[in-house]
C-alpha cells in the first residue's frame, strides 16, 4: 500500500529518484498533447498545470509522509486551478474534464515508464 512506501526511508528515496529520472531523461510517452516538448526543460513543467501538481506531489514525497497531506495538496491545486478560475458551471464541467483527461494521460505516461525503465522499486 501507499502508507507502507511512505513508512519507508529507502522506498522513498528510490521512488522520488526515479520519478525525477523518468521526467527528465524524457521516458514520458503521453499522446494527443503537448507534454513530450515540454519534458526537455525543467522549467516548462510549470506551464502544464498537471505537471506542476505531479511535481508538487512529487516534492512532498518523504518517508512518514501522511497520505492527507498528499490528497491536500491536489485538492489545494484543484481549487487553484479548476474551481476558482471557473466563473460558470459549464465552464468548471470543462476545465474539470480537461484536467482530469489530461491527468489520467500523464499518470498513465508515468506509471508505463516507470514499470519499463524502473521495474524494481514501482513493480
Amino acid at each position: 500500500t501507499m502508507r507502507t512506501v511512505l513508512n519507508s526511508n529507502s522506498k522513498v528515496t528510490v521512488l522520488r529518484s526515479d520519478l525525477h529520472a523518468v521526467i527528465d531523461q524524457g521516458f514520458l510517452d503521453v499522446p494527443g498533447n503537448l507534454f513530450q516538448e515540454n519534458f526537455r526543460n525543467r522549467e516548462e513543467l510549470q506551464n502544464d498545470i498537471e505537471l506542476k501538481c505531479l511535481n508538487d506531489l512529487m516534492s512532498l514525497l518523504a518517508p512518514s509522509t501522511d497520505i492527507r497531506v498528499l490528497l491536500n495538496c491536489v485538492s489545494s491545486n484543484l481549487q487553484a486551478f479548476v474551481i476558482q478560475p471557473s466563473r460558470s458551471k459549464e465552464e468548471f464541467r470543462k476545465l474539470a474534464s480537461d484536467f482530469q483527461l489530461r491527468w489520467n494521460f500523464l499518470l498513465s505516461a508515468v506509471s508505463k515508464a516507470m514499470t519499463l525503465n524502473y521495474a524494481d522499486s514501482f513493480g
